[in-house]
Order: C-alpha cells, then sequence, then structure tokens
C-alpha cells in the first residue's frame, strides 16, 4: 500500500471520529448525561479531523458559540491545508 493511500485512510477514520464525537458530544448534552472533554475534541480535530471537526460544529449546532472551537477548528483546518500543500509542493 502506498503512502497516499494511508493519509487518505487516516484522514477518512479520523475525520469520521471528530464527526461522530461532536454528534456523541451533543446528544450527551441533550440528554444531561456526561460529556466529552473539550480538549478531547480539540484534539481530534488537531490530529487531523478539522474537517469532521467543523462538519459536527455547524450539523449538530455544537460547540459555535465557544472561540475556542469558532476560531480554533477554522484556524487549525486552514494550517492543516497549508502544510498539506507546503509538503505537496515540495515534493514535485
Amino acid at each position: 500500500m502506498d503512502a497516499y493511500r494511508i493519509v487518505f485512510i487516516y484522514l477518512v477514520l479520523v475525520n469520521t471520529a471528530a464527526l461522530v464525537l461532536y454528534g456523541a458530544d451533543k446528544l450527551r448534552a441533550k440528554r444531561g448525561r456526561w460529556r466529552i472533554p473539550e480538549v478531547r475534541l480539540l484534539w481530534a480535530a488537531a490530529l487531523g479531523g478539522s474537517v469532521g471537526a467543523l462538519a459536527g460544529m455547524l450539523l449538530f449546532r455544537h460547540k459555535i458559540r465557544k472561540p475556542k472551537f469558532f476560531l480554533g477548528v477554522p484556524l487549525l483546518l486552514a494550517a492543516q491545508l497549508a502544510l498539506t500543500w507546503f509538503l505537496t509542493r515540495s515534493l514535485y
């Protein structure tokens, strides 16, 4: 399996996990149950799941009022896109 396929699979999995985490936390908030720590939600975005985290924020209307989320997650996404651009440019 080549490196691109491994990275692609990783990104699909981490973004799916981030989306599920945001959805699960919103459901738990509605039901008054134990919550997923905010730091875990942010780490899910930081580890490559920023697209899934942003989708979860918008889809579930979750964490959209907290500055560390409505500013942090898009900044993480921008940083990850910039890093991807830089790495792909330097490979060719």
